[in-house]
């Protein structure tokens, strides 16, 4: 029998038994005695991403288009299945009972088992999401500073988020899990020698900096109720706080940054008209040889439109 309560959950059509199956108390006392272990895998990540660099420095790039494509794949449909799972119970949440129970009260995992499962799962899949940044190392593409200080700060927010049960972490993860849904989708396609319409990529990084936004609002928000409430009302630290609009407002710098950079930019709308005459020349090529389209530059990183920069770049240095 589901042991849930129904007043703070949404009506799900459909219950799994691995998700009905879900404990919170037994993946919380796991990640309370193991979550500092994150340090070692980023200091193996970071090892892995710029040794491997060096490896491959004189060395010709991999193509890896198959992985590419199941790799991406299988990220997509994670996303959707996440999102599908944990966005109802947010809705729920903001329609019975309001933006104060959403940012403050832990619902989601402590009374939620479908939606603590997938919160648990969202957790633990930013270790194996690091994998991203292998296919640009093996591929040789750009590997620019946004990357991997992302995944390396959202690996270590969400196992410390989690010891906490920190509340408004439900709406990070149901702003990822979207976000992820559209991008690894896209990700694909493109990696299976689809071609979306090109202001797709810009729809996608427009959506990451939205999610960059709510997230600051979400925190200004959690600390006005931790203010006025305290700590036996709203369930997260000051510490949490502090750590999330920091780590969100660096992400909404860098992104928009990087927007300018790929969109707005002089140099930007250059590279794309560049970047577009080097994928007609390298059309009839693909078919023949290893030589890849310079849209495909970018299909495992985080980031559409640095296919434009990159091409940009090495065409600049070839002259």
């Amino acid at each position: 029998m589901i042991n849930m309560d129904i007043s703070v959950t949404p009506n799900y059509s459909y219950i799994f038994d691995f998700e009905n199956d879900f404990i919170h108390q037994r993946t919380r006392k796991w990640m309370l005695e193991n979550w500092t272990w994150v340090f070692y895998y980023c200091g193996i990540y970071m090892l892995v991403i710029f040794g491997g660099q060096h490896f491959m420095q004189n060395r010709p790039r991999f193509q890896l288009r198959g992985p590419l494509i199941i790799w991406n794949t299988l990220l997509a449909m994670f996303s959707i299945m996440g999102a599908a799972r944990t966005a109802p119970e947010l809705l729920h949440v903001l329609r019975h009972y309001g933006l104060f129970h959403s940012v403050c009260v832990p619902s989601y995992i402590e009374q939620d088992r479908v939606c603590g499962f997938w919160t648990w799962l969202f957790v633990l899949s930013k270790l194996p999401e690091l994998g991203d940044t292998i296919f640009i190392v093996l591929r040789k593409q750009p590997l620019i500073f946004l990357h991997w200080y992302h995944h390396i700060t959202v690996l270590i927010y969400s196992w410390f988020s989690y010891t906490e049960y920190t509340s408004s972490a439900r709406w990070f993860i149901v702003m990822n899990y979207c976000v992820h849904s559209v991008m690894y989708s896209y990700y694909a396609l493109k990696a299976a020698r689809f071609n979306p319409p090109r202001f797709i990529s810009m729809i996608i990084t427009s959506l990451q900096l939205t999610q960059m936004i709510i997230g600051c609002a979400i925190n200004v928000w959690a600390n006005g109720f931790l203010k006025t409430h305290g700590t036996q009302s709203c369930n997260i630290s000051q510490r949490n706080i502090n750590l999330s609009i920091a780590m969100y407002f660096s992400y909404f710098v860098l992104f928009a940054r990087f927007f300018y950079k790929a969109y707005l930019s002089p140099g930007g709308h250059k590279s794309r008209r560049m970047a577009a005459s080097l994928v007609a020349q390298n059309t009839a090529k693909l078919a023949d040889g290893p030589t890849a389209s310079v849209s495909e530059s970018s299909l495992s990183g985080k980031y559409v439109g640095e296919d434009a920069q990159a091409a940009y770049m090495r065409k600049a240095k070839a002259q």
